[in-house]
């Protein structure tokens, strides 16, 4: 496994000021741009930072400094750490804790509802479980099904909000999106969602006949001038 230096800009600025590294040795050291170490021994880059001594961290020996003095063309070379350290890969589900290994079938039963789209090998990974626990809970064979409470697991701290929203994203991705049957609803049309009421009043007085409508208003008038005559007398 390749060896990743230590704060490589704070070691940057200890070899600028205790070797006679030039630029390009340092800046292949440190992964950095020639042009940035260079600034750093001009005081225009890293002020404020401590340097760091790679001798005295292992990375670096005392011989290999004196060997890229004496060749500007030599290429440093990172020490082999003394103690590597395995990389930490989890395997198997999740451990939980024996005081909340109770409520995992409650966390379970949550999953099983509110995402079924997960599968049994995410749900595993989340409470730590097995998938012979999942099938029992999802088909209600397991021996405490009747006292079962869906319970959020983040809630009950056994995985992080951040772990089921990725379990539940990968687990989303390549679905098809849902159709208007199983949403439940339906986008009405316009006809629906209008008043049509104003519509139908408008299209029946269209239909009134015109000569009526004149007949009543001569019958009206006449109505009034006999009132008129009337009232003379």
């Amino acid at each position: 496994m390749a060896q990743t230096l230590l704060m490589p800009k704070a070691t940057a600025v200890w070899l600028v000021d205790n070797t006679a590294l030039s630029f390009d040795q340092i800046a292949q050291f440190c992964k950095l741009h020639p042009l940035e170490v260079k600034a750093i021994a001009d005081g225009e880059a890293a002020q404020g930072i401590k340097g760091l001594d790679p001798i005295a961290t292992g990375q670096l020996s005392r011989d290999e400094i004196a060997r890229a003095e004496k060749d500007v063309n030599y290429k440093l070379k990172i020490s082999e750490p003394k103690v590597r350290v395995p990389d930490n890969k989890r395997r198997g589900p999740r451990y939980t804790p024996v005081s909340k290994r109770q409520d995992r079938p409650n966390a379970i039963l949550w999953l099983v509802r509110n995402h079924p789209e997960l599968k049994d090998a995410q749900i595993s990974r989340l409470v730590g479980t097995t998938k012979s626990t999942i099938e029992q809970i999802r088909e209600r064979t397991h021996w405490n099904s009747a006292n079962l409470t869906p319970m959020d697991p983040v809630t009950l701290g056994l995985c992080s909000q951040i772990d089921l929203d990725l379990e539940v994203e990968k687990a989303s991705k390549g679905r098809p999106l849902p159709t208007a049957a199983e949403l439940g609803a339906t986008l009405q049309s316009a006809s629906e969602t209008e008043n049509l009421g104003f519509g139908y009043e408008r299209e029946e007085e269209k239909e009134i006949d015109a000569n009526a409508v004149f007949a009543k208003l001569q019958s009206l008038k006449s109505d009034r001038r006999n009132d008129d005559e009337d009232d003379q007398y």
